[in-house]
């Protein structure tokens, strides 16, 4: 999940084949693929083809970060230009005594299942979703939208329909099938390349080198960082930009996306089981009501309309005020109105990026999750961040070049780590 709409539910994403994560997605990632992308696709598929080779990484999918076991159920979904992906997951998953059900999405699929479905079924619980989130184990996922803007035009009400009725059986999934994410908000495509100000290539190689890290040095660097965090009492986040926020995490779980599952993480549940690739991030939930400042995101985008200074006041752990300049401003605040349920408000958690092969240039106009010394912070769902929101929606704020003080010691200084 991110920074406007939270990606539906794993369990309904996989029956209407909408390829979607745990996370909440910003603005930028808010949509699922639009309908000229078809070509785009092919072409990502080529750069992945060329930058990694996808046997070995089905291999270490399913054998590492998924550690599927004999007996489970996998559900693996993507777009049919992943095919060749998908067939070597399946593979392995049966090679390690696992039980595959593939799944595509497509632009055509995912925009008229919006689209042309009746509006009176806008808040029909998923069925089929509910009775596979009993049975599957595991959820492998590639987060290749190709395109910003698949539900332009879509009326904010139905989107917040949906949203709550997805909320079951999005709980369901997270809160017991472990979940690995090829993408993380980073999947090579011409949209995204030009946001960060790479070119695709840039954007393919610093992808693959983020996906491909050496994990062993990613898990140390994770448990020093969640140490830290886990021994701290509050963190206190301040940016150029205006961005001052404290927020306690005292006593309050500190999770790990490390790129690996271990025995003792699926002991923990899915949310400590869950990873993302890139991976590379702590994160933790604040102490209810603990909150209190304010932060500004320089610049985002809606459906691929720029969004600039984007701000939340925060009081109580709640946002009190949200304004914003820019195109995409308005539609965001639409959709934001339209979800007519409290713990949207809520500061949900706090995110550090650790992951130093991922590199964004200074021109970028955006921040993500995983770089080194990257800080994300934002409001409703945080179920797979250890929370307890289950809120069908989440605004995610990446905050680059930030200083996060833990206890009044610097962890991260103008965005860099301090490791």
């Amino acid at each position: 999940m991110k920074q406007s709409i939270l990606a539906t539910a794993l369990a309904l994403a996989a029956v209407a084949a909408v390829s979607s994560c745990q996370k909440s997605t910003a603005p930028e990632m808010a949509a699922a693929p639009a309908p000229a992308a078809d070509a785009a696709a092919t072409a990502t598929t080529a750069a992945k083809t060329a930058y990694t080779d996808l046997e070995q990484l089905a291999q270490r999918l399913v054998t590492q970060s998924a550690a599927v076991q004999e007996g489970e159920v996998v559900l693996i979904q993507g777009r049919a230009s992943d095919a060749e992906l998908l067939e070597n997951i399946a593979v392995n998953v049966r090679k390690a005594g696992g039980f595959p059900l593939v799944t595509y999405s497509s632009d055509r699929l995912s925009k008229r299942l919006f689209f042309d479905v009746p509006e009176k079924y806008d808040a029909q619980v998923d069925g089929v979703g509910s009775k596979l989130a009993d049975i599957v184990d595991v959820n492998i996922t590639l987060g290749n939208a190709t395109n910003e803007n698949l539900f332009e035009g879509a009326d904010p009400k139905r989107m917040a329909a949906r949203s709550k009725a997805d909320e079951a059986v999005m709980q369901k999934f997270l809160r017991r099938v472990r979940t690995v994410e090829v993408g993380n908000n980073l999947y090579p495509t011409a949209w995204r390349a030009q946001r960060y100000a790479m070119s695709e290539d840039e954007l393919a190689r610093t992808f693959w080198n983020g996906v491909n890290i050496d994990y062993a040095d990613l898990q140390t660097r994770g448990e020093q960082v969640k140490a830290l965090v886990a021994a701290g009492r509050e963190v206190h986040i301040t940016n150029p930009n205006g961005t001052d926020l404290k927020v306690s995490v005292k006593g309050r779980p500190v999770l790990v996306s490390d790129g690996v599952v271990s025995a003792e993480d699926r002991k923990a549940g899915a949310t400590a089981a869950s990873v993302y690739l890139p991976a590379g991030e702590v994160y933790t939930t604040p102490v209810a009501g603990s909150a209190e400042g304010k932060i500004v995101q320089s610049r985002t985008y809606y459906r691929g309309k720029e969004v600039n200074n984007l701000t939340l006041a925060i009081s109580g752990g709640k946002v009190t005020a949200l304004t914003g300049e820019g195109p995409g401003f308005a539609d965001l605040k639409a959709e934001y109105d339209a979800i007519d349920d409290a713990r949207k408000n809520e500061l949900s958690f706090v995110d550090f990026g650790i992951n130093p092969n991922v590199k964004l240039p200074a021109a970028s106009s955006i921040g993500t999750w995983v770089p080194a010394g990257s800080v994300t912070v934002g409001t409703g769902v945080n179920l797979w961040a250890g929370g307890d929101n289950s809120v069908g929606y989440g605004l995610v704020l990446s905050l680059p070049g930030s200083t996060v003080m833990l206890d009044g010691k610097p962890i991260i200084e103008s965005g860099t780590l301090k490791l």
